[in-house]
């Protein structure tokens, strides 16, 4: 009877952590597509700022010496910021995997970036 008691008790416990789980996973997945919408009209903007510079210096051959020095810097911030928006896509599927997993099946936890 105490062992069924016990098995019981940590069973409730399990699902109150795991409903936890999920609630912040569910709060990480909000955060993280607040964070990519914004990152991600970052990248816009600095793509009409590239434009804008190669129009103003009518030169568009990366590979031509004679090319902008902003240009090049901004085509390095937007392409890191590229790469963090995918970074945060793959994260955001893991978070809404975890925020639409039933409750008594297991579970993949979200790991820290």
């Amino acid at each position: 009877m105490f062992q069924s008691k016990t098995i019981a008790a940590m069973e409730v416990q399990r699902q109150r952590r795991f409903g936890t789980q999920v609630e912040a996973a569910t709060t990480a997945a909000a955060q993280i597509r607040a964070l990519i919408d914004k990152i991600s009209r970052s990248v816009q903007s600095l793509n009409n700022d590239i434009e804008t510079e190669e129009e103003r210096t009518r030169c568009w051959d990366r590979r031509n010496p004679a090319y902008s020095i902003l240009a090049r810097g901004l085509t390095t911030q937007r392409n890191n910021l590229a790469e963090t928006v995918t970074t945060l896509q793959k994260r955001l599927a893991d978070a809404e995997a975890l925020a639409n997993t039933p409750i008594g099946s297991e579970t993949k936890l979200l790991q820290p970036a």
